[in-house]
């Protein structure tokens, strides 16, 4: 498959991604991230490694396309989990200790 990352035009295959990445210790992955294998690696150091450029010089983005279309497992940003609102209620008994009624 023919892709463009930072500006550069690469022939990526499934098989050469996996090639690539073999033997390779995955980071900590704290974003992006894509399942190669059975391990998981950071969407910056897959790109860096395939594209051998710097991780600078592309966007995570880029490189998270190329990988869906190739067929492998991504993960984007974890989501935030939704915060409750209290009212003014629930805020002074909640301040007090006591258990607000909702």
């Amino acid at each position: 498959m023919r892709c463009v990352i930072a500006r550069f035009p690469f022939d990526l295959t499934k098989s050469g991604v996996l090639e690539s990445m073999k033997g390779v210790k995955p980071e900590q992955a704290s974003g992006e991230s894509v399942i190669i294998g059975r391990r998981t690696y950071p969407i910056k150091q897959v790109g860096q490694v395939v594209t051998r450029q710097d991780r600078r010089d592309f966007s995570a983005g880029e490189v998270l396309r190329a990988m869906t279309r190739l067929g492998f497992t991504c993960r984007g940003l974890p989501a935030a989990a939704p915060t409750r609102v209290l009212n003014p209620f629930q805020m002074a008994s909640a301040m007090l200790g006591a258990p607000a009624a909702l």
